[in-house]
């Protein structure tokens, strides 16, 4: 089935134009379209989509209103997912969507939006509880990694890669085509990780989110 999406764009050219990118999918269907962060919360109210796509700025105060749309959404509606659009590769953004939760939330580069296979995957993946974070972002994280962030300092070259492919929302199996790893290795890299960080008494989620997120705020900080 199609994906019910609700847009959200302040400028009126790029909202039109993307929609009618987006309607181009036959996995969605965009079934409302909103320009500033209380259009898009009545808007979700009313139709109860599967997906938001939605741009970071946006009136009254153009500064992080679809942070705040998701982090709402997400605690009225956990099943509705969030991806949340931005010019740059803000790493600061990423984390601060992330930080009370990343499931079901994404965070993309504008940019993405003319590659529409990548943009329904990134959909996808936050309707089905994941979490997606823009490779350029997780990139531009890495760059910046200082030689020692604490506990992300005792972790070897291999599950340092691993856990930058988490970042990055990839399952196990995807992070073994990306690093060409079996998955059993994988897996291997992840449990190791995981204690490392001293995460080794929660659940298997928690636990990647936790990871992820010592992550990107180890690396934000540096």
């Amino acid at each position: 089935m199609a994906l019910r999406l609700v847009f959200a764009e302040d400028n009126y050219l790029v909202r039109e134009g993307t929609a009618a990118l987006l309607a181009q999918s036959p996995e969605l269907d965009v079934v409302a379209l909103a320009q500033d962060l209380e259009e898009l919360l009545a808007a979700v109210e009313e139709h109860r989509p599967d997906v938001v796509l939605t741009d970071i700025r946006m009136p009254p105060t153009w500064t992080a209103e679809g942070i705040e749309a998701a982090r709402r959404i997400r605690a009225e509606h956990p099943r509705i997912g969030v991806v949340v659009l931005s010019q740059y590769a803000e790493d600061a953004y990423a984390v601060d969507l992330l930080k009370e939760g990343a499931g079901g939330l994404g965070y993309l580069l504008k940019e993405r939006v003319s590659q529409l296979e990548q943009v329904v995957s990134a959909l996808r993946a936050v309707a089905e509880g994941e979490s997606v974070i823009d490779p350029k972002v997780v990139e531009a994280l890495v760059a910046r990694r200082p030689a020692d962030t604490g506990r992300l300092g005792e972790l070897a070259p291999r599950e340092l890669d691993v856990l930058r492919e988490m970042a990055s929302g990839k399952s196990n199996q995807a992070i073994a085509r990306t690093l060409f790893l079996s998955e059993r290795a994988v897996e291997k890299n992840i449990n190791a990780v995981f204690t490392k960080l001293a995460l080794g008494h929660e659940p298997d989620v928690n636990r990647r989110v936790r990871a992820v997120l010592t992550f990107l705020d180890a690396t934000a900080a540096g």
